[in-house]
């Protein structure tokens, strides 16, 4: 089953548990529901809301990211369980005896990975990737020399414009791409909880101020989805157009997680392929396999034809 992704955002509400349903009410009033087994990601878009303990408790049993989101819309902060896998303690204790090498080298096919899906966004957005391709083929064990840097200097040029730069704070395009990005953070730090790796100890990302470095990880390659959508949003979009961070497009983002991807030569829902790309993820880690599955964009007929000719 798909999980959902829910976002609420309708001040003075009262959110809670009921027959393991989220209920939303506001002034005794009930505004809709959910099965709790249905959700996979719950935003939180309103600093007036009031929450029920019971609802939290079943949200963590189901494995539900929960994101709290700020006074500009953005996501700020991102709550996940750490119970969802019944060997986690197992796993844990192999994840943190992973060895340089072995990290060093999936991080390696993690770069490789997300170049390789910047150079398919450059082509379905009407761009010339072969640059990026052939960099995505001669990625070292560790990207010592960060070629990841240099291959996204080329990339942004090429999809957004040479006056573009990938600055979090400005309001413009970066605020749609923020957004995107802390959504697909959540669902894979959600996976990777679900597997019963820990997001707080990573492959490349270290740092103290952050609790999902291994999330920052994984997520590496499935930016390029949200710069698709992204530049498909704004490609038409007047340069002193005031960009907005509202209900239609923040779910044209969100409708990413629902739409087909590829992974291993299969179609399937993306929220699906994150999951699956997590699992392959543990088992190198864990020295169970040798090659993380990553999603890809999905191919056209049209595209399946031309390339078998």
């Amino acid at each position: 089953m798909i999980k959902r992704t829910v976002e609420i955002s309708t001040h003075e509400s009262f959110v809670h548990l009921e027959h393991s349903q989220l209920i939303i009410e506001k002034d005794g009033e009930k505004l809709g529901s959910v099965p709790i087994e249905d959700l996979g990601v719950l935003i939180l878009d309103s600093h007036r809301l009031t929450f029920s303990s019971s609802l939290m408790a079943s949200l963590a049993e189901n494995n539900v990211a929960i994101i709290f989101t700020d006074e500009k819309h953005l996501p700020s902060s991102l709550t996940i369980p750490f119970s969802a896998h019944t060997s986690q303690t197992k796993t844990l204790r192999k994840q943190v005896e992973a060895s340089t090498p072995i990290k060093k080298q999936l991080w390696a096919k993690i770069i490789s990975a997300k170049i390789r899906n910047q150079s398919r966004t450059l082509e379905l957005c009407g761009k010339d990737g072969m640059a990026l391709l052939e960099i995505s083929r001669r990625i070292p064990s560790g990207d010592p020399k960060n070629l990841e840097a240099y291959a996204a200097r080329i990339y942004w040029r090429k999809l957004f414009g040479d006056e573009f730069r990938r600055r979090r704070e400005n309001q413009d395009t970066n605020m749609f791409l923020n957004y995107g990005y802390a959504i697909i953070r959540a669902a894979i730090a959600r996976a990777i909880v679900g597997t019963g790796l820990h997001p707080g100890f990573g492959v490349h990302h270290k740092s103290q101020y952050n609790p999902f470095p291994l999330a920052d990880d994984l997520v590496e390659p499935l930016r390029p989805f949200i710069d698709r959508k992204v530049y498909s949003m704004v490609k038409d979009v007047d340069e002193d157009a005031l960009f907005e961070l509202n209900r239609v497009t923040k779910g044209i983002l969100l409708e990413l997680l629902a739409e087909d991807c590829v992974l291993k030569k299969k179609k399937m829902p993306f929220l699906v392929a994150i999951g699956l790309y997590a699992a392959s993820v543990k088992q190198v880690i864990l020295r169970e396999g040798k090659k993380p599955l990553f999603p890809t964009f999905a191919i056209s007929e049209k595209d399946v034809e031309t390339r078998t000719k």
